[in-house]
């Protein structure tokens, strides 16, 4: 009777312990899991608004970066973090893209946004070489003593976007620019100098984002010639519904709508913009997946065309 009873309470005592002993490893199975990069990142969010002078320009912008806490002015995170330069929309102001450059910074991207270019008679080229600007300008304050980003700033690891005119401006930007690493376009329009032609000339990995619904820089006339145009690797990438005006914060004069809400259209741009940056800038070899896998194949509400 007494050997029975212990030998129970051994076996209840032994799956006690199994059963801790296991629970670390399932914990540590699911933190390796590839992140969701549609969700806020890790970092409080913190900007600055400051004058950018580089390459003999010189312009208003603010920068939004990964920050010790959230808010204005506050320290940069510790680590060297990737730069990103972005480029607005025709008559648009930076602000129109704040969820958006918020959620880079999440991730640990520092984001200049130039508010050069903002009229009614924009200079496609000069917004390109602002564009440009911005990202020397990062790169020479990653060595200046005192500067708010010294030895913050990943330089190596560099990259332009923009919505629009914007888009198409950050193309033409990447192929004045070695040390560019990567491109990430929303909805890129045409521009003078052609988008399509820079895209022709472009090595490094590009992707448009579009809208099926865009009537204002459709998928077919602007964004698929781009991409018929750019050698690999390269990807194009449609929200559903998607529409112009969707990849901002809110719809002015002139703006067209579509049959997604702008607030699941954003959430798809987050995802898909925030997954290529991490994996072509180098930051997570995880998110392959996600940028060139059967998850980016089979996204719901984004049809995928790649050429890898």
């Amino acid at each position: 009777m007494f050997r029975t009873l212990l030998r129970s309470m051994t076996a209840l005592l032994l799956t006690a312990a199994a059963a801790f002993t296991l629970a670390p490893a399932a914990q540590a199975s699911a933190s390796v899991r590839a992140a969701d990069p549609s969700t806020t990142g890790s970092f409080p969010v913190a900007y600055t608004d400051l004058t950018v002078a580089a390459s003999g320009r010189s312009y208003s912008a603010r920068v939004w970066y990964p920050g010790t806490t959230a808010g204005a002015n506050a320290p940069v995170a510790s680590g060297a973090h990737p730069g990103l330069a972005f480029g607005h929309g025709f008559f648009q102001a930076i602000t129109q893209y704040e969820s958006l450059l918020k959620h880079y910074a999440s991730w640990g991207v520092i984001t200049v946004a130039p508010k050069s270019q903002g009229g009614l008679f924009p200079s496609h080229s000069a917004f390109a070489d602002d564009l440009n600007a911005a990202l020397t300008w990062l790169t020479a304050q990653n060595s200046t003593t005192g500067s708010r980003f010294a030895g913050a700033v990943s330089t190596s690891r560099l990259a332009v976007s923009g919505h629009s005119m914007g888009g198409g401006a950050a193309l033409v930007a990447a192929s004045r620019n070695p040390a560019v690493r990567s491109v990430s376009t929303l909805a890129a329009a045409e521009t003078s100098p052609s988008a399509v032609g820079a895209s022709s000339a472009l090595g490094i990995p590009v992707q448009y984002v579009g809208g099926s619904a865009d009537s204002i820089a459709g998928v077919a006339d602007n964004q698929q010639r781009m991409y018929d145009a750019k050698p690999a690797a390269t990807q194009l990438r449609v929200i559903t519904g998607g529409f112009h005006c969707g990849f901002e914060d809110s719809s002015g004069f002139g703006c067209d709508s579509g049959t997604i809400t702008r607030t699941a259209q954003l959430k798809l741009t987050y995802g898909v913009t925030t997954a290529w940056l991490l994996y072509t800038l180098g930051l997570d070899s995880s998110l392959y997946d996600q940028v060139w896998g059967a998850a980016a194949q089979s996204l719901a509400g984004v049809v995928y065309t790649a050429k890898p």
